[in-house]
């Protein structure tokens, strides 16, 4: 917030930060909602997307809107971004997964290394990663929607890539490294990020997921990314809900998002 309000001031926007769960009343009078780190959502989807819906039908703009934030919520998209046409990272999809699956998830990824990820999480929260000699109890169970991935060794050695879009053009790139001896990149987990200047390569593989979204590109989207070890970036997720923007790493966007809700306003 601190990032955005110099360029919102100099460009008449006025922010204030509100809770997602407080009274709709709360809400009267602002011209446009922005989704900010709602990082409980994933908890209370239905709750938080009825909200979403509330304050658009009180004719209060949301960015990104609800019927995105639907599409986005369950990340069983990414099988849609692949039929598509996107770069992704193989993924096996479920309602649920026990010890089974992870051994036939290897089997079918022919690799000694997988993830297990939540369909609606964030954060890395309620994530594993089992390897065949450290596999789950035979009695495990994710006990939630979830899909298993196998594990890129370039996520530890190089790092996962981001790619901040507004409207649909590039922003500003970060690269998040893992803590020594963790995987996940969060700063939650030890992570860290740096600055990151995509190649010509990089940058329009990225661009070229933005563009076979299912819909016109949106306020703002994440796209974050990781090397297969064909050395192509791949898609890991579209995160169009509850974005953080890497601001120390784009000094230029508060001007850009500025200038895009500005628009939007009309």
């Amino acid at each position: 917030m601190a990032a955005l309000r110099p360029a919102f001031a100099a460009a008449g926007l006025e922010l204030a930060e509100i809770d997602w769960r407080a009274p709709l009343e709360a809400f009267d009078g602002l011209a446009l909602v922005l989704l900010g780190t709602a990082w409980d959502y994933q908890d209370h989807p239905k709750e938080f997307l009825a909200r979403l819906e509330a304050l658009q039908a009180r004719g209060i703009a949301v960015c990104n809107p609800p019927e995105i934030v639907r599409w986005n919520a369950d990340k069983g998209y990414l099988r849609e971004m692949d039929e598509a046409g996107a770069t992704t990272v193989p993924t096996a999809y479920f309602m649920d997964a026990d010890a089974s699956d992870v051994g036939a998830a290897m089997d079918m990824f022919d690799t000694p290394s997988v993830v297990v990820k939540r369909r609606i999480g964030a954060g890395g929260l309620g994530q594993y990663r089992f390897s065949a000699d450290a596999m789950p109890d035979p009695d495990w169970r994710m006990g939630h929607r979830c899909m298993i991935q196998p594990f890129l060794s370039s996520v530890t050695e190089e790092g996962e890539y981001t790619f901040l879009f507004i409207d649909g053009a590039f922003s500003h790139g970060v690269l998040k490294r893992a803590a020594e001896g963790e995987y996940r990149i969060q700063s939650l987990y030890g992570g860290y990020e740096t600055d990151y200047t995509p190649s010509a390569e990089d940058l329009a593989t990225a661009q070229a997921v933005v563009e076979v979204l299912p819909f016109p590109a949106p306020l703002y989207c994440r796209i974050d990314m990781a090397r297969l070890p064909s050395g192509e970036l791949a898609l890991m997720e579209a995160e169009m809900i509850e974005p953080y923007f890497y601001p120390e790493q784009g000094p230029g966007l508060g001007k850009q998002l500025a200038s895009a809700v500005r628009k939007r306003l009309g």
